[in-house]
């Protein structure tokens, strides 16, 4: 038995390997194991040896840390069993909170899990009373009133319909405020536009202090967390010079056991050649890996110097191999790399060209420093940034194609960022 590390072969064996094993190219490396095991199980000439897993027999675990403790955890390892721990979900958190005297019927209870049906990622309500309360037999008025409880419920402000409705939901919850600093909030939120009108009055600073403090969205602290990612690539930069590595201590390795009888058959031959052939491909996959990551640094230096991604086309680096690009697509599918300005989608840096050299993703970027940078009294509205667009990048564009871009980057509407840009404000 030996174990056998990807070594190098002739470059058409090695193509033809490739297509036989495309699922082991497309896969990431917390997938790759998962493919890897699957031809295992049908061959007894191989085992995989995992890159995640160690002897737990070995491990010291460890407490969950404070917020502002230090972290212990600095293993793979460690980062694969913390996913064991899985925090509750929006619709599940409000389910458990669906007990008298809240709901102490049948049917209030029935219209809120009704209720929590149609709220939408971010905790608001998306429903039409009526027809909701008519599907489920009840009077409008008792379903908005059951609708109405859901103030009382965490996370403050779900249910609400809208912003302004979803403060009224979180102000409900300071129950401790005296009557006129929570009468100046009520009237505040009534007309937010205008709370500067208020500032005269004494629990101004203290009704604002407390609005402020209010989650838009509700569901905020309950969006989905980023999925752990392992890169496949670590772009480093030491002394001024870049570097490319392959994140390869995840991998798993492919053990190949030769078949101790001398006279091996012909399916045990068959097998042997598939194990070997195995390792080829994981060689394959690494060289491509890393040759993509050698180019990304070439066409993208300035990026990873700390200015703007350039448009780069899936053919042009598909050409330099002599390949489709639909391999490249597979080679790149599902891996990140690794450097100075966080993680990146691999993916991310083929951009779509929209004249010469002027990037979609360029363009988002310029409408994110832009609004960064906006006077909060006088936030820019879609049709000033498609003027400052077609100024900075020279090109004729539509508003709709910047509204669009401002959605994909979640970013709220002029009107809704002056109201924001007022909370947050400083009396």
């Amino acid at each position: 038995m030996a174990l056998l590390r990807p070594k190098l072969a002739p470059k058409n064996r090695l193509s033809a390997t490739l297509k036989s094993w495309l699922p082991i190219l497309q896969s990431g490396p917390l997938e790759m194991e998962e493919v890897l095991q699957a031809y295992a199980k049908d061959n007894p000439c191989m085992r995989v040896q995992s890159g995640l897993s160690a002897d737990f027999s070995t491990c010291q675990f460890h407490k969950a840390q404070r917020p502002n403790a230090p972290a212990l955890k600095n293993t793979m390892t460690d980062k694969i069993e913390s996913l064991s721990v899985r925090e509750a979900t929006l619709y599940e958190t409000l389910h458990q909170q669906l007990l008298p005297p809240l709901f102490p019927t049948q049917t209030s209870l029935q219209i809120a899990q009704d209720i929590i049906e149609n709220l939408n990622h971010e905790g608001y309500f998306e429903g039409d009373v009526e027809s909701l309360a008519l599907k489920l037999g009840v009077h409008a008025q008792d379903y908005e009133k059951v609708r109405q409880r859901f103030a009382y419920l965490d996370p403050p402000g779900v249910g609400a319909r809208d912003l302004q409705e979803s403060f009224f939901f979180q102000l409900a919850q300071h129950n401790q405020l005296d009557d006129s600093t929570y009468g100046l909030c009520v009237q505040i939120l009534a007309n937010l536009s205008a709370h500067k009108d208020f500032s005269h009055l004494a629990s101004y600073k203290q009704a604002m202090k407390i609005i402020t403090s209010f989650k838009n969205p509700p569901a905020l602290d309950f969006h989905d967390p980023s999925p752990v990612v392992i890169p496949d690539l670590l772009i480093l930069e030491q002394g001024g010079e870049i570097s490319v590595q392959l994140n390869d201590s995840y991998y798993p390795q492919v053990v190949v056991e030769e078949p101790k009888i001398k006279q091996a058959n012909d399916y045990l031959k068959e097998k042997l050649k598939e194990a070997r052939d195995l390792v080829d491909a994981l060689q394959m996959r690494q060289q491509t890996i890393l040759k993509i990551g050698l180019m990304l640094v070439e066409y993208q230096y300035d990026f990873f110097k700390g200015k703007q991604i350039k448009p780069m086309r899936l053919v042009d680096i598909a050409n330099e191999f002599g390949y489709a690009p639909s391999t490249i697509s597979r080679a790149i599918s599902n891996k990140y790399l690794e450097c100075a300005r966080g993680i990146f989608p691999i993916k991310s840096f083929f951009t779509t060209a929209l004249e010469g050299d002027i990037s979609n993703a360029s363009i988002k970027d310029f409408i994110l420093d832009r609004i960064a940078h906006e006077d909060p009294l006088k936030p820019l509205s879609d049709l000033k940034i498609l003027e400052l667009v077609e100024a900075e990048f020279h090109l004729k564009m539509v508003r709709r194609t910047i509204t669009k871009y401002r959605k994909l980057l979640n970013i709220a509407s002029s009107a809704e960022r002056k109201k924001l840009y007022e909370l947050r404000a400083k009396h």
